[in-house]
């Protein structure tokens, strides 16, 4: 990165609504979809202001009908666009799977190479608000488990912007999941660190690869979306217990960074993944059978922080109970390392 580019704090939405605008005044093939994109700029904002630069043909407010909507985008796809879709919730995602899975993720498959599918489908992910069980999931490890899919999770305003660009650009499907906790939404709050600096220029940050956001030699934590600054947030407390953990924010789901993970367990021998999503068959497990499998030594058992595997409750006191949170991650870390 330049030292001379301009850089500007933005929250996950604005940047997400940058990389859409720059890529689509660079490229004409690219357009966006969704319910209530157009004039109100998204639900979570991350179109806002691309109607008035581009149109209703390239910005398009679709009726209430996912399954019509994501299947028009696959075909476009097909026919050489590049459509960015919105899937307002993830939990929607029923009535339509089998327009992301049996067509846009087998295209390449089915057709020998010969039709790609450069689709992105962004959704937003995670609970917290007391919208029950049908608009608070995360299912991170159900899209991550379909091979033909790439699936990326950004913590922070500079990734989402680079992740962004890097999906719109890649031949192959990418699911975007952004959490409703960091998209800076003022109805929803939004944890601060991940509003960061964003260059104005064009970047990207490569789909498969973590970040090592904090270096340290006695635990590791590992975090995707909103639990990377639940990890953060218990590193710093540990680092008064004499503690040095190291934050591992893994950015991509499909495909899996192991080794970076691998590495940073090597060298501290402990290993907590904390996770938003249902604890059975879930990305935590993944991270912890990667290292598990190769034998890493380690210190003492692995642990997994999850959701339960339970419908996420409407109640907020039963719902914030069984949420992981920095708190949450602090006392488990402390476990691990006793």
């Amino acid at each position: 990165m330049q030292a001379t580019q301009t850089m500007r704090k933005l929250t996950i939405a604005k940047a997400m609504a940058e990389a859409i605008g720059q890529e689509m005044a660079r490229d004409p093939d690219v357009l966006v979809m969704g319910e209530d994109i157009g004039r109100l700029g998204g639900v979570f904002g991350n179109t806002a202001g691309l109607l008035d630069r581009f149109g209703a043909d390239r910005v398009r407010d679709t009726p209430i009908s996912e399954t019509g909507f994501i299947g028009a985008a696959v075909g476009m796809a097909a026919a050489g666009l590049k459509p960015v879709v919105e899937l307002m919730f993830v939990d929607f995602f029923g009535v339509c799977m089998d327009a992301i899975y049996n067509l846009a993720a087998k295209q390449s498959y089915f057709s020998g190479g010969r039709v790609a599918c450069p689709m992105v489908l962004m959704t937003s992910v995670g609970g917290g608000y007391g919208d029950a069980g049908q608009h608070s999931q995360c299912l991170y490890a159900t899209f991550g488990h379909l091979p033909g899919l790439k699936v990326v999770v950004p913590s922070n305003a500079y990734d989402a912007k680079g992740l962004m660009l890097a999906a719109i650009r890649d031949p192959n499907p990418v699911i975007f999941m952004y959490h409703k906790a960091l998209q800076g939404m003022g109805w929803l709050g939004t944890v601060p660190g991940s509003i960061t600096r964003v260059p104005e220029a064009d970047y990207e940050v490569p789909i498969g690869r973590a970040a090592v956001l904090r270096e340290g030699t006695d635990i590791t934590l590992v975090g995707l979306g909103v639990t990377v600054h639940h990890a953060l947030d218990a590193a710093r407390a540990l680092e008064g217990d004499g503690v040095s953990a190291e934050v591992v924010d893994l950015r991509t789901i499909a495909p899996l960074d192991r080794d970076t993970i691998r590495r940073s367990v090597a060298k501290t021998g402990r290993l907590l993944v904390i996770d938003d999503d249902y604890r059975s068959c879930g990305v935590a497990g993944e991270v912890i059978a990667s290292v598990a499998e190769t034998g890493v030594p380690l210190k003492a058992p692995p642990r997994r922080l999850a959701h339960p595997d339970i419908p996420i409750p409407f109640s907020p006191s039963l719902e914030h109970h069984v949420l992981p949170d920095g708190q949450k991650t602090l006392a488990a870390a402390r476990e691990v390392l006793s």
